[in-house]
């Protein structure tokens, strides 16, 4: 079994560069079974993937970690459960951040996960206009100090923010933004802000919601609900779109392909080990399709590691990606697409 690299974060947080997320049991991506998705998780604990990341507005996905963890508590003990790591978000509505509003949060997501404290707690904020963002920060500030919070992190927050959060005082120790081959915005001006703070990035997006695969090589272009039937086929669409379009996009399918071949992996493998590669980031997030036969790609994901990018393999990559559009001029930094207009 391939050993699954891990990377600490500010607060001695140990995470494996590959994430399990739980966004897909939100509800968008189909019908999941809660209790198939909490043996699935076995699967990837198995497999050395141990840290898994989800939200509060991930429709059941923290009560389905925290039955996981209820079971693998009464089966194994407290040695395995201090072997997993549950990353989770708290993304409220622009309001009053009180005291009592974020302790509130923060208990909640303690409940669900039927954990002591939160591993780590990534806060998402819809409009910088209200500066309310940084009264919640500071109160999450304050739990992280009295032992609810692990590892304060910020997710979908541009460069210019994360500058004004940390020059506050609060320590941040990553941020979760979305990165791949066809979004390369983080490398614009947030790798090098993190490098200097010493704060991780957690990318997501990077198989651009399975686009970015054998499955998409040489395909006509999805446009109708039937072929974009899952909201990460409908956003990373959009992305592609924006990026550089079909064509230019199976151009790049077609590189990736090549290099693949050349190492004896994936189209996933080769762009998983592109933005790993990255300056500052400390590991991708991986969706589980959990409990849907055929779904999971555990052991293909994994292979990931084993690849070992040359500089001509990186060219090749680059080459393409030079003809595509201006992302950040286009959409704007890392996550100005998910505040409010």
């Amino acid at each position: 079994m391939t050993q699954i690299p891990k990377v600490r974060l500010r607060g001695g947080l140990e995470i494996c560069r590959i994430l399990n997320g739980l966004w897909q049991v939100s509800g968008a991506h189909g019908k999941i079974d809660p209790h198939q998705a909490v043996q699935a998780l076995e699967a990837y604990v198995n497999a050395g993937l141990t840290s898994f990341d989800m939200a509060d507005i991930y429709g059941p996905a923290e009560e389905i970690y925290g039955s996981f963890y209820k079971q693998l508590l009464a089966t194994k003990g407290h040695e395995a459960v201090k072997g997993i790591q549950g990353l989770t978000k708290w993304i409220p509505q622009p309001g009053p951040m009180t005291r009592k509003v974020v302790e509130s949060a923060i208990d909640l997501s303690l409940q669900r996960m039927q954990v002591s404290h939160l591993d780590c707690l990534q806060f998402h904020w819809w409009d910088y206009s209200d500066k309310r963002y940084l009264d919640a920060l500071g109160h999450l500030s304050d739990l992280q100090t009295e032992g609810k919070i692990n590892e304060l992190s910020l997710t979908n927050f541009d460069t210019e923010h994360v500058v004004e959060i940390t020059n506050k005082g609060i320590q941040i120790s990553s941020i979760q933004l979305q990165y791949s081959v066809v979004d390369r915005r983080p490398m614009v001006k947030m790798t090098e802000v993190c490098e200097a703070l010493g704060i991780k990035l957690l990318t997501y997006g990077t198989l651009g919601g399975g686009f970015i695969s054998e499955k998409y090589l040489g395909a006509k272009e999805p446009k109708n609900e039937d072929e974009l039937y899952t909201s990460s086929l409908k956003m990373y669409k959009k992305a592609i779109d924006t990026w550089g379009g079909w064509d230019l996009f199976q151009e790049l399918l077609q590189v990736l392909s090549s290099v693949a071949k050349s190492h004896n992996c994936t189209i996933a493998n080769v762009a998983t080990k592109y933005i790993l590669d990255m300056p500052a980031v400390a590991g991708i997030i991986i969706g589980c399709r959990m409990g849907i036969p055929g779904a999971e790609h555990i052991q293909e994901n994994v292979k990931s590691f084993d690849v070992h990018l040359t500089t001509e393999d990186t060219e090749m990559i680059e080459s393409v990606l030079k003809k595509s559009s201006d992302l950040m001029q286009l959409i704007g930094d890392c996550g100005d697409e998910y505040r409010l207009k």
